[in-house]
């Protein structure tokens, strides 16, 4: 057939996008069970959860509903209480020495320092243990008996004080001090690793130009690292809130119930105090509160400005 026989091509046809339904079928079809997995276990289960937390259930899961009964009493009881405290301490203060000790450590790699990768190794190492294995670890090197405290008194200091694991007023900030032990290693590879993705001629740009080192950070790499800051912070954000086994390795809770936290609350309701819709009803405020945060990053991330 010659040219001059071929079907005439409508106005905008050949420019047609394709159907974005059909894209990618086959990932899209490879990805189906995948899809359904996480909509029955984690979305239905969560959804059976918030039920629950309704109910009057004990033992066993029942549909006897009370309404707000159980989250009346969970925001009256004191232990509860104490663990949202607990937990805000300890999400703050590590959500903000993790991001600073990570990135400086990272900063300071990034200057091509010799034995780099003997000091990535060493500062990465503690993140290769479990967290029961870090707490006793910090369980021994706090207690005053023979820690820190009874070294520094050997050595001429017999006034010299340092029992965080004992003292109520301050047991949070010891358990921060072995999550932070563990947890900055792999958020100073992460920021590493963004750090080592800058153009170098950024860095030659501003040398020349004058800029300052600090101010080079401040204005400069930090706000094109905002992707990797956001992977840091959802990482550390989710390790805040399930933080447990640090709690259980180093205080079970103690002194008395001064280091309790929520996620410690809910497995002692649940399976030590068989009160399943009490555990119920307190796993639906971790929840919600994840939901909160969560919800204003994602419209401002997604929703709240146009991409190109």
């Amino acid at each position: 057939m010659s040219t001059t026989d071929a079907p005439p091509v409508r106005a905008g046809e050949g420019n047609r996008p394709p159907n974005r339904l059909f894209k990618n079928l086959t990932a899209k079809i490879a990805a189906i069970p995948m899809v359904l997995t996480a909509m029955v276990i984690f979305v239905g289960c969560t959804v059976w959860t918030v039920v629950h937390s309704f109910t009057n259930s004990r033992l066993l899961p029942k549909l006897d509903f009370v309404g707000l009964a159980q989250y009346d009493r969970l925001w009256g009881t004191r232990r509860w209480l104490i663990s949202i405290e607990n937990l805000a301490v300890y999400g703050i203060c590590s959500l903000i020495f993790t991001l600073v000790i990570g990135f400086t450590l990272a900063a300071l790699l990034d200057r091509k320092v010799r034995f780099e990768g003997v000091f990535r190794t060493i500062y990465l190492y503690p993140f290769a243990l479990s967290f029961i294995v870090t707490g006793l670890v910090w369980q021994w090197i706090l207690n005053p008996d023979f820690g820190v405290q009874n070294i520094v008194r050997k050595l001429g200091w017999e006034s010299f004080e340092f029992d965080p694991l004992y003292n109520p007023d301050i047991v949070i900030y010891g358990i921060l001090i072995a999550g932070l032990w563990q947890g900055t290693g792999l958020i100073m590879v992460i920021m590493l690793a963004g750090l080592r993705g800058i153009d170098e001629d950024i860095w030659k740009a501003c040398r020349v130009d004058g800029i300052p080192i600090w101010k080079t950070y401040v204005v400069v790499i930090i706000p094109m690292m905002r992707p990797v800051f956001i992977t840091a912070l959802v990482l550390i954000t989710s390790g805040i809130v399930k933080v447990y086994d640090l709690v259980v390795a180093q205080t079970s809770g103690g002194p008395g119930i001064a280091s309790e936290v929520p996620a410690k609350y809910v497995y002692d309701t649940m399976f030590e105090g068989q009160n399943l819709a009490q555990g119920f009803a307190a796993s639906t405020m971790m929840l919600l509160t994840v939901v909160i945060i969560l919800i204003p990053w994602a419209y401002l991330e997604f929703g709240g400005k146009k991409h190109g």
